[in-house]
């Protein structure tokens, strides 16, 4: 897959590899690299997948990698509905707004 210049794009880079984590840091982290993943605008006129290119993240830093995805989808979420959470939510906007002040 191929992005252009500007693009939305995700870099990956390893920053330590486990032999270089610091010593007290858990066994189980030293066993693996540090790595970075940013996303941010594609620099380079025409980039690959694999290939090492710069990008400008929203706050201006230009950080290097390589190319790992082209306009990345956000997989993140805050978990399962909670019905109480809502609940709880409702009744504080209303006692905020200076009503309904029972306790339950």
């Amino acid at each position: 897959m191929s992005a252009i210049k500007g693009q939305w794009v995700q870099i990956h880079r390893v920053i330590l590899t486990a032999g270089e984590r610091a010593p007290s840091v858990p066994e189980d982290t030293k066993e693996v690299p540090l790595e970075l993943r940013v996303r941010g605008f594609l620099l380079e006129e025409k980039s690959e997948v694999g290939e090492t290119v710069t990008i400008e993240t929203p706050s201006g830093r230009k950080v290097s990698g390589k190319l790992e995805a082209v306009e990345p989808a956000h997989t993140h979420n805050f978990g399962d509905y909670i019905p109480e959470l809502s609940e709880a939510g409702n009744d504080l906007t209303r006692w905020l707004a200076g009503g309904d002040n029972d306790e339950r």
